[in-house]
């Protein structure tokens, strides 16, 4: 694929066509399963009502200052997360590399889940599970094994649509930032927010439903001074953001010279908040159905995670009016939020080994793309799948997404010299400007918040272990992967980049722009008079690294690292 450039010879950086498309694909990538499944039962259980204050100043004091660091270091370093940190100092590449091993770990189990999803759309019109929706998962579904390992019994259910999701994914990524990812967003994202709409309007007419909403947004302001609930409220907008694991960096990164950053972050910011919501009033409503049609209080049904999607729902849609309709409705938008933010995980990685080797965007799709699906299939369609995921993704976003952050805020706040440069560059061009209170944010209340979760995730993991996972198991595939992510990220920063990379600090006046490439098509001739009239083109694209470096001593007085 090749871009446009305003210089002879270069190639530019892949952008989005405006804001219209980035604010619709970093909403895709805010907007996950997480929104669906876990905000409404994380609010219920702090507080109701009352956590609705802990969490708008969560997103306010520490959502969205983390958005709008990830958003000036992608768009001033306009680089893949190890390029960015590269550029912004030598020494910081390895916290670009863990960041999109992260992303790697969450991809290849992200995917099965999409999977589930689109099988319970068709499983909602059936009503496949009959009267035992919980049998029905674990045992005819999923036919999870007794014991606790890895096997590679393939479960055909799960396998063929696993295999179709990847096709679907790596094909969108293949066509580029704005033909495959921003074209799929801006058709995705509004369906998913018409669909959930009827959804919630549906649950809203159903039986009981307002004794599930009492329940939901009924304040216990007596718990405000709980501690616990101010973390879980940081927490939820942590994970439910996209922030500080190089996915809205990588996106940034993608964006034009003269955009409104500080203006998209709170349009990306507040939709995912209210995308929260309104899937608290659609699955609440739904719940105090349930709830009322089984003689039960709304806190027995209520549920999280892949107990309240694959199991609570189709309890619902089994007794609900229209059930079909309703089912189809919820798992159709669990479908389409994690498709869309599959694909923007998906994004950093690619984005990183196109950096590091100079690759294309169709190469780089596939050779990220294939073995990462070649290993979600070995894995996750299997008897075994279910156990591996939850392991993985407990240890994934404790240990690796909120450890990753907190050193990339302390490195960032030590020596009190990056944050001001960073906010500097939100501010050229944002209508918002920011102040030192979003350094405050950013390198004060954030670090000990995160630091907190960190400590306690530590302390109860230690403690009490991982439910009742085999210790080898959870070591292995818990422990032992979030190691593994520290350790292969300091390898691969040692590597060396391609020739094509420039690692120095990008030219802050011109459209993002990744590495000077010289183009063989262009003679001699052009490029010494291209040369004559710029003074840059010809060192710029110079294959040797002296002479890189004679121009940028020419220009800075000194090396850049």
């Amino acid at each position: 694929m090749k871009a446009k450039s305003s210089a002879v010879g270069l190639r530019t950086r892949e952008t989005f066509s405006g804001r219209n498309a980035f604010i619709f694909a970093a909403i895709g990538s805010a907007v996950g399963l997480g929104n669906i499944w876990r905000f409404p039962y994380v609010a219920y259980d702090n507080g109701g009502g009352a956590f609705i204050v802990p969490y708008l100043i969560a997103l306010v004091t520490a959502g969205i200052p983390l958005l709008f660091l990830d958003y000036a270091i992608g768009h001033k370093f306009r680089g893949s997360p190890p390029m960015a940190f590269r550029r912004l100092h030598k020494k910081a590449e390895m916290f670009g590399w863990w960041q999109v091993l992260i992303c790697f770990v969450i991809a290849v189990y992200y995917a099965v889940i999409i999977a589930w999803a689109a099988c319970y759309t068709w499983f909602s019109v059936t009503k496949a599970w009959g009267d035992d929706p919980a049998g029905f998962l674990m045992g005819e579904y999923l036919q999870v094994a007794d014991e606790v390992n890895v096997q590679f019994n393939f479960v055909p259910g799960v396998l063929i649509p696993l295999i179709l999701v990847w096709v679907a994914a790596i094909a969108i990524l293949a066509f580029g930032v704005q033909k495959g990812i921003a074209r799929s967003a801006m058709i995705f994202i509004p369906l998913l927010f018409v669909m959930f709409i009827i959804l919630v309007v549906q649950s809203l007419f159903l039986p009981g439903a307002f004794e599930g909403l009492n329940a939901l947004f009924t304040p216990d302001w007596s718990r405000m001074a709980d501690s616990g609930i101010w973390i879980a409220a940081y927490g939820q907008i942590f994970f439910s953001l996209s922030v500080a694991f190089g996915i809205m960096l990588t996106y940034a990164s993608y964006l034009k010279k003269k955009t409104d950053l500080t203006g998209s972050g709170f349009v990306v910011g507040f939709s995912n908040s209210g995308f929260e919501i309104l899937a608290g009033i659609g699955v609440f409503a739904a719940l105090g159905f349930i709830a009322t049609q089984n003689g039960q209080a709304v806190d027995e049904v209520a549920a999280s995670g892949i107990g309240l999607a694959f199991i609570g729902f189709p309890t619902i849609i089994s007794q609900a009016p229209a059930g079909a309709l309703l089912g189809v409705l919820f798992f159709a938008s669990l479908v389409f939020a994690g498709f869309t933010s599959m694909v923007s995980i998906l994004e950093v990685v690619i984005s990183a080994i196109k950096d590091k080797l100079g690759l294309g965007r169709v190469s780089a799709t596939l050779w990220v793309g294939i073995p990462m699906a070649i290993i979600s299939i070995l894995l996750f369609p299997t008897t075994t799948g279910l156990n591996l995921l939850d392991v993985t993704d407990a240890f994934v976003n404790s240990f690796g997404i909120v450890a990753v952050a907190l050193v990339v805020v302390i490195f960032l706040t030590a020596g009190f010299t990056a944050l001001p440069k960073l906010r500097d560059h939100l501010n050229k061009t944002s209508s918002i400007r920011m102040g030192r209170t979003w350094m405050m944010f950013v390198g004060g209340i954030t670090p000990i918040i995160l630091g907190y979760i960190l400590i306690d995730s530590l302390q109860t993991m230690i403690s009490e272990g991982y439910g009742d996972m085999p210790a080898w198991f959870v070591g292995v595939f818990g422990w032992g992967m979030a190691i593994a992510l520290v350790v292969v990220a300091y390898l691969l920063s040692k590597l060396p980049w391609s020739s094509k990379s420039a690692l120095h600090d990008p030219d802050i006046d011109g459209e993002p722009v990744s590495a000077p490439i010289l183009d063989p098509e262009i003679d001699a001739k052009e490029i010494a008079r291209h040369d004559a009239e710029t003074g840059e083109f010809a060192a710029a694209n110079a294959p040797d690294e002296p002479a890189a470096a004679t121009r940028r001593s020419a220009r800075n007085g000194k090396d850049r690292p």
